[in-house]
């Protein structure tokens, strides 16, 4: 099979050539991998080749599966393949290596899917870019000088490539989505308690990290989610089953939807970039000429709240992340174990308290309620994916200044005495300005959805985000499928 015969296809239809014998697992992953050495010098979207582990995989592969034989790649955060490391971006964990399969991952093996290699990430996945210093930055395949986001950057860069169909991702405060937008991908976060992060996880930064995947089509997305949806011993968090499959979905039409739609940026002073606002007024647009009704509204949620709520939560759970990597260093984690901004966060965490804590989370409540109003009117939320289209390279990391003042202060220690201080509101607003869309439904459960709709003038990329009430995402994808006719047709 040649590279332009892999690509024309999704992952349903390379395992469908599988199944009649028209290709083999083998020639799946020659190609796959033939394209990954082509092009991941240019985009380092895999940080850790594992074609060896992928070979012998094809000698394992389940009868019958809907996906034998389709080439796949991890993100290097959150899902254990037992044997193969897993830095979450970190180097304090530069030695550490998987003892068991995260159930997502015994799920995919099921499904017959061949893991070879790890996606980058960012440093925990704390930034809605992909820069570590561990890994360096992975590159947009539509301009390599830009971003492709993150934290799932990596796999969605290897997507939009024509590494693989589709790869895993995990979103906790937009990290399927933000990465979709920027790539031209569809990135779906499925609902709390959708699919089990265990046995590692229970939950995920309280509630709010969601795992599946990026992809070309919106089929191989819902098809995945029956591989991976189901609750497990022990999680805190659990769906009932769909009463039916989610691939079943993206057959079915949607009735005639009520769309409620805002641009609005949640932040004071901050404006929506002209092109994110277009891409939404094109998407209402198509929504409006399948028959749905498209009402503008302002800000349905206290953006004050959320975005205490999610400091709070993103501070605390960085200090417990840190306890963590001092329990697997058997000794207190240091500054020169991790990047300098989790650091800072770390140290920074150290000033909350449990109180502190607490009262926070109990705010979720609100903002559950506020969104689970607007849903009592409206079948949908469509607003930007982001508030800007793909940034550059480097456009989010900290000036000179900032860098040589987080490290004066962390000198004199002082990083715990930045509660409240306008220097962390600057910071926190400097990725929350490009990602104030994204958190809600992570705050609130809900499923949510990045579609590639709109180019820039700059030739990028811009999704448009469809959030709806907790539990459907049937009609997410049914929506999906039937705007799927207008997604881009992604770089090659």
């Amino acid at each position: 099979m040649t590279f332009s015969e892999y690509r024309q296809h999704d992952a349903l239809a390379l395992a469908e050539l599988v199944r009649k014998g028209d290709t083999t697992p083998g020639e799946l992953l020659d190609v796959a991998i033939a394209r990954a050495e082509a092009v991941n010098p240019e985009l380092n979207a895999i940080v850790t080749p594992l074609y060896e582990q992928g070979r012998r995989m094809l000698d394992q592969l389940p009868t019958n599966a809907p996906f034998r034989g389709v080439p796949f790649l991890l993100k290097d955060l959150e899902l254990e393949w037992a044997g193969t490391s897993m830095k979450s971006g970190c180097r304090g964990y530069a030695g550490y290596v998987s003892a068991t399969d995260s159930y997502a991952v015994t799920r995919y093996k099921q499904a017959g899917l061949v893991f070879f290699g790890k996606t980058n990430t960012p440093e925990f996945g704390l930034t809605p870019y992909t820069e570590s210093e561990l890994y360096g930055p992975a590159r947009n395949p539509w301009n390599p000088a830009y971003s492709p986001g993150g934290s799932s950057g990596g796999s969605a860069a290897a997507v939009a490539a024509g590494i693989v169909p589709a790869a895993s991702a995990s979103d906790g405060g937009g990290s399927i989505r933000i990465p979709a937008s920027c790539c031209g991908l569809f990135g779906l976060m499925p609902s709390r308690g959708r699919a089990s992060l265990g046995p590692g996880f229970g939950e995920m930064w309280q509630g709010a990290v969601r795992s599946h995947v990026v992809s070309r089509t919106v089929r191989d997305s819902a098809a995945l989610l029956d591989v991976s949806a189901g609750m497990a011993p022990g999680d805190p968090y659990a769906l009932g089953p769909n009463a039916d499959t989610f691939l079943s979905q993206v057959d079915r039409e949607p009735s005639k939807l009520r769309i409620a739609v805002t641009t609005q940026h949640p932040f004071p002073g901050q404006q929506t970039h002209a092109e994110c606002v277009l891409a939404v007024q094109k998407t209402a647009k198509l929504l409006e000429s399948l028959g749905h009704s498209v009402d503008e509204i302002a800000l349905p949620y206290d953006q004050t709240v959320l975005s205490e709520v999610f400091l709070t939560m993103v501070l605390s759970e960085t200090g417990a992340t840190i306890r963590e990597l001092s329990d697997y260093l058997k000794r207190p984690a240091r500054r020169d174990d991790m990047e300098l901004n989790t650091w800072a966060l770390a140290r920074i965490s150290e000033a909350y308290t449990a109180v502190d804590n607490s009262y926070q989370k109990r705010r979720w409540n609100a903002l559950s309620r506020q969104m689970g109003q607007l849903h009592e009117r409206f079948d949908l939320l469509l607003t930007p994916t982001l508030s800007r289209s793909p940034i550059r390279i480097g456009a989010l990391q900290n000036s000179a200044a900032e860098t040589r003042t987080m490290k004066l202060v962390d000198a004199l220690g002082g990083l715990r005495f930045l509660k409240g201080s306008k220097q962390i509101d600057q910071l926190a607003e400097k990725s929350f300005g490009y990602i104030p869309f994204t958190p809600i439904a992570n705050m609130t459960g809900q499923p949510s959805m990045s579609v590639p709709l709109h180019v820039s003038a700059d030739g990028l990329p811009v999704g448009s985000m469809l959030t709806a009430a907790l539990g459907n995402e049937n009609l997410l994808f049914q929506l999906a499928a039937q705007l799927e006719g207008e997604f881009l047709i992604h770089k090659g």
